[in-house]
């Protein structure tokens, strides 16, 4: 199991989860279309639909900088190669710091 941070804008909550394998970033996530951005520079990637405005999920957070995102996202570490997931490095609380909800 791959620990791992859900971000769910509609509930404004931020909890630890596992993943088994990258099949569960799309469930948690509810489509196909996966889309990710770096989170900070130790390999941890925020993992979020990538037509989320197009569907026009309801909640909206942003992490720093990073283009906000509609509905659930996962952040999770990836390996070197960027495909392989590993154990988020980020803590909970440094990404409540990081994220507002809109």
């Amino acid at each position: 199991m791959t620990k791992a941070i859900l971000i769910s804008p509609e509930s404004q909550s931020i909890e630890a989860i596992e993943l088994s394998d990258a099949n569960d970033l799309k469930s948690l996530i509810g489509f196909e279309t996966i889309e990710s951005d770096a989170v900070g520079n130790a390999g941890d990637r925020l993992f979020f639909d990538e037509e989320c405005f197009i569907r026009g999920a309801t909640g909206r957070f942003q992490i720093d900088k990073l283009i906000p995102v509609a509905g659930k996202g996962v952040v999770v570490g990836t390996a070197a190669d960027g495909i392989a997931l590993s154990d988020v490095s980020i803590s909970i609380d440094e990404l409540r710091r990081r994220t507002t909800f809109q």
